[in-house]
């Protein structure tokens, strides 16, 4: 059937429903709910069977739901009701929740049910939990309302009857800073932890910190530094550890609040925007590698089972900076000189990689240098890993990737994917060519010409779409929680097949006849002379885009 999604953005729960629908035969087609536009006329402009609203922020107008079926997707469970439904949930310290498909009506979140699923809240970030666990619940219960729909013999229940003897309807207001606020004096670790986390990516908690107000994102335990509450203890790889009143928290990214009348701000990692000031503090690194267990919070961490290694990542919003690619192929380097037969390269939930760094660029002095550097830099890990001959790589893909976090993912012997995660190996919409050898390991997995279509298109690939044309080797299938240990148990049958010598063999013979042909350098060299005309380029859309990503306005138009 014809369905049109109804967003206030195109945010990853909107793609994945968009992917996955599509993938079940039904036409989809997309709106964004934008003030300036007439989500009345939209609707009637696309005639479809079915109105679905994976994410919106305002309601739908009475002329559109009275007219249509719409069904609306809320993040909580039955009779649960407002704008900060997981917010609550999280802060609360919840670790059972659901997502619940209802129908439009004049009372936002009061409608009919047409789908409810739970789904655990495991502890995390609200926009980790968002794109996983919940993101899956979604995805179950928005298949189960299209196919009840196309039934036409399902009834919707009123909530009170889709309760079953729970507790009744409960309207919870906004989440505000009020709520939010941390007490370090007074707070414990998980109380502050919980906060951070019900905060993680929007809005942030707002805090005051050496003279100024900054909204704080993200959380994680410290086990061992302790200090006076409040104080700033240490960093680590650009995030700063802050006591509280029984622990410490380890703070990634900060954004200042804006000031009346200012741009908006956006966030960076903790270090470089409190820039000079911040005191003389220790960085707290950890040990070289291999790793041994140590209960602390890394962006970057490495560990042996046997011939496996696992050389893990996770990077804030999926964005790899200069610094982080820099770090991740220093690691890499160090992880191949261990002498294992199988490296798996990747985290263990949330995204893989999301390619260069557009916040850390909107900073720098000059955008265009540190455009090229970054481009650069992840450049250089990926041929790092296009290189590796004496071991296979497997890229283990736990959750959503992008433009050269896709490539990265490509530059792997195997690429294994979890079943609920959405790829988007294009760059258009950012005005960019792309590199990261894109133009070498794109049409080799899926050929020329689904290479050219899937960079044209700019449309995300489900799980099941990529491993049906090439783009990866094998999905897992269930959530989260299973797929690191899957990976795991995969990885060691790989290493330990006989014919994983061979193929460990044919690598290195299959590289020297690349170079004997066209050498990746060549296919780098011609990558990166686009890219640099793109960044040297003030008129370049790239830059606009760029701009208008970073500080969440409305873009300008792709070419």
């Amino acid at each position: 059937m014809h369905i049109l999604l109804v967003a206030s953005a195109f945010n990853s729960l909107t793609q994945r429903v968009h992917a996955e629908l599509r993938d079940h035969g039904h036409t989809v087609a997309v709106e964004l709910a934008l003030p300036e536009s007439s989500l009345i006329e939209a609707v009637r402009r696309h005639a479809p069977r079915l109105v679905i609203a994976p994410m919106l922020k305002t309601a739908i107008p009475r002329e559109v739901w009275s007219a249509y079926t719409c069904l609306v997707v809320h993040p909580g469970p039955v009779g649960d009701r407002g704008p900060s439904s997981l917010d609550w949930a999280i802060q609360e310290g919840v670790d059972r929740w659901g997502v619940t498909v209802l129908q439009a009506r004049e009372e936002m979140d009061a409608g009919d049910v047409w789908a409810c699923v739970p789904c655990a809240l495991p502890p995390a970030g609200k926009s980790d939990l968002y794109r996983n666990e919940v993101a899956d619940a979604a995805l179950t219960a928005v298949l189960l309302a299209v196919e009840r729909f196309a039934s036409g013999t399902y009834t919707p229940q009123p909530q009170e009857a889709a309760a079953q003897g729970q507790a009744g309807p409960r309207t919870r207001p906004y989440l505000d800073q009020r709520v939010r606020r941390v007490d370090w004096a007074e707070d414990a670790t998980e109380t502050v932890l919980r906060k951070l986390r019900a905060a993680d990516s929007q809005p942030g908690v707002l805090d005051v910190l050496l003279g100024g107000e900054w909204y704080l994102h993200g959380g994680h335990p410290e086990s061992e530094l302790r200090g006076r509450p409040g104080a700033l203890l240490a960093t680590r790889a650009g995030a700063i550890c802050r006591a509280t009143a029984d622990g410490a928290v380890w703070i990634p990214e900060l954004r200042p609040r804006r000031a009346p009348g200012a741009p908006p701000t956006f966030k960076l990692p903790a270090v470089q925007a409190l820039g000079d000031r911040l005191p003389a503090l220790p960085e707290a690194a950890l040990p070289q590698l291999p790793e041994v267990a140590h209960p602390t919070w890394a962006d970057i961490r490495y560990r042996e089972e046997g011939a496996v290694g696992f050389l893990s990542f996770s990077f804030p919003g999926g964005a790899m900076s200069t610094a982080q690619c820099r770090r991740l192929l220093d690691a890499y380097r160090r992880a191949c000189a261990r002498p294992t037969r199988v490296l798996v390269l990747g985290g263990a939930r949330d995204f893989f990689s999301n390619g260069i760094h557009l916040n850390v660029i909107e900073a720098a002095a000059d955008p265009a240098a540190e455009s090229w550097a970054n481009i650069e830099a992840i450049d250089d890990l990926v041929e790092a890993v296009l290189t590796t001959t004496d071991r296979l790589v497997v890229s283990a893909v736990a959750g959503n990737a992008a433009a050269g976090g896709v490539m990265l993912a490509l530059a792997a012997d195997e690429v294994w994917c979890r079943s609920g995660a959405v790829l988007n190996p294009h760059y258009r919409l950012m005005g960019l060519y792309g590199s990261e050898y894109w133009t070498y390991s794109l049409p080799c997995r899926v050929g020329r010409a689904a290479a050219e279509r899937l960079m044209s298109e700019a449309l995300p690939v489900s799980a099941a779409s990529a491993e049906r044309i090439g783009l990866v080797d094998r999905v897992i299938a269930g959530g989260p929680a299973e797929f690191a240990a899957e990976a795991g148990a995969l990885a060691a049958r790989l290493a330990a097949l006989p014919a994983t010598a061979s193929r460990i063999a044919a690598k290195k013979a299959d590289l020297d006849r690349l170079r004997s042909t066209t050498p990746l350098s060549e296919y780098r060299e011609r990558e990166l002379a686009r890219m640099r005309a793109i960044f040297h380029d003030p008129a370049a859309p790239y830059h606009a885009l760029r701009r208008a990503f970073v500080h969440k306005a409305r873009p300008p138009r792709a070419s």
